[in-house]
């Protein structure tokens, strides 16, 4: 299978992926630019087709990338593209005033997806001892139809557990905006409502699930629910997916399980904890499904079914 990370950099303490090219934790935002490879600039091309032997334009451009001229996409003529250097800006102002510091950023997909992830200077602990570090991650893709993309993402520190999704249906975590229109920063940065009102709620939210005990019969359920049987068969309400007995077998061994033991917090990061160390076959598929493929909205499944099963307890 091929990688899906191209290059990455990181500050501080290894990663939960475990990846990247070790640095500095105290980096600007363009010195980490610089470090996870990813100072180059990319520039819309028309594009062209040859009919009959001559070059007709097609209303489009390609996405040509600096430093190897590769084609990273084909685009419409009104997607504006925008550059590493800029979405990098994004974080500038936090660092400077000492409430951020960088902590990763990377290319995936061979530099349709360029990220950089940087740590608020806010945390929260439950339960004796049960850290959890919030963090910005803004990812700037140059990839036709896809937009760029703001979140708020909480970390579990004994275990790496990451999250990206809203922390209840009500308030969103994320900010995403279209290539079709100028980016505004100042703009996002008020729409996001930036980290701290969104770890309070999240905190919350660990705090209820941390108070609601689980039985041996509706966690059985909980993990059925999450990891269900991808084939119907008469008897499946009896048979368990492999995912979801892997988690029953886990659920008491997995770090951290001694935080709120028994309770819907642990059963949740069960969850978390499989999809960002076991599921997948590899580091860096697994980095881009929690953050942008399958496991994100896996996670947001267990998440919201873990509050179910709560509020019923």
């Amino acid at each position: 299978m091929a990688h899906m990370v191209e290059t990455m950099a990181y500050a501080g303490q290894l990663p939960w992926h475990g990846l990247g090219k070790e640095v500095h934790n105290d980096l600007t935002p363009d010195q980490m630019l610089v470090e996870a490879g990813l100072d180059w600039t990319v520039e819309k091309i028309p594009a062209f087709a040859t009919v009959a032997g001559k070059q007709v334009a097609v209303g489009r451009s390609a996405l040509v990338r600096s430093s190897d001229n590769k084609i990273l996409d084909v685009i419409s003529d009104d997607w504006n593209p925008m550059q590493n250097h800029d979405a990098f800006e994004f974080f500038n102002d936090f660092v400077m005033a000492g409430d951020m510091e960088m902590h990763t950023a990377g290319s995936l997909r061979g530099g349709q997806l360029v990220w950089g992830l940087a740590k608020i200077k806010e945390s929260f602990e439950l339960f004796g001892g049960d850290k959890i570090d919030g963090y910005l991650l803004f990812t700037n893709p140059h990839l036709y139809g896809k937009s760029i993309d703001v979140r708020f993402t909480p970390i579990r520190v004994v275990c790496n557990n990451t999250l990206t999704l809203a922390v209840n249906s009500k308030v969103d975590n994320m900010v995403k905006v279209s290539h079709r229109r100028e980016f505004d920063a100042s703009q996002v940065k008020e729409t996001l409502g930036i980290a701290k009102d969104k770890l309070a709620k999240y905190k919350g939210m660990a705090a209820f699930l941390g108070t609601k005990r689980y039985t041996g019969d509706n966690v059985v359920e909980y993990f059925k629910t999450v990891f269900p049987l991808l084939t119907a068969k008469e008897d499946s309400k009896k048979l368990m997916s492999k995912n979801a007995a892997l988690a029953l077998d886990i659920i008491d061994t997995q770090p951290g399980a001694e935080f709120a033991e028994g309770s819907w917090w642990q059963a949740f990061n069960t969850v978390t904890y499989m999809t960002d160390h076991l599921i997948g076959r590899s580091a860096d598929n697994r980095l881009t499904s929690a953050w942008y493929g399958s496991n994100k909205n896996l996670k947001t499944k267990a998440l919201e079914t873990a509050v179910e099963f709560a509020e019923a307890a």
